[in-house]
């Protein structure tokens, strides 16, 4: 089952689900999520990826995303999911008709907890470049409230908890 609004509040208000919580991001079945103040970029000499700040990026004055370019973002909202809610990272339409794409790897598994989504994003565009900066909506969580807890959480098994920053992968 998909949560409505009313759920979603209370799990934010009363059991921090998201952090911080802000009531104007709440839709009628998912939470816009902002975009933090990191990137992680490619670099031509690097063959991993480099921590960016775009921590005093603005609207007026943003970071360009240039076209075919992939970077690694984080939300500003921290997660914490119960053993019994999912959630899926959706990009928002406006975005994706700005030409903003996303990686598909969006889905966190009930027991997520501590950490900001990561997000893959890229600019599909030909000509022109696309602004990041921090707060900017870039997409909205949808939550899950599963039939049953699972044997085993991601609280357990995961590899990705706990990170209070955008993360490369583990592997």
């Amino acid at each position: 089952m998909i949560l409505p609004d009313f759920e979603i509040r209370h799990m934010c208000r009363e059991h921090g689900m998201v952090l911080p919580y802000d009531e104007e991001l709440l839709n009628p079945a998912s939470l816009d999520v902002r975009l933090g103040d990191r990137l992680m970029l490619e670099e031509q000499e690097h063959t991993g990826m480099l921590i960016c700040s775009i921590a005093n990026a603005t609207a007026k004055d943003p970071f360009l995303l240039m076209p075919g370019e992939f970077v690694l973002a984080e939300t500003q909202e921290i997660f914490n999911l119960p053993d019994d809610i999912g959630a899926q990272f959706v990009l928002k339409s406006s975005r994706a008709r700005q030409g903003y794409s996303h990686m598909l790897a969006g889905y966190c598994d009930p027991g997520w907890h501590g950490s900001k989504l990561t997000l893959e994003l890229q600019n599909a565009r030909r000509f022109h470049p696309l602004p990041l900066y921090p707060g900017l909506k870039i997409g909205q969580m949808v939550f899950h409230m599963l039939a049953a807890k699972p044997a085993r959480t991601y609280a357990v098994t995961g590899r990705y908890n706990s990170q209070p920053h955008v993360q490369s992968s583990l592997g």
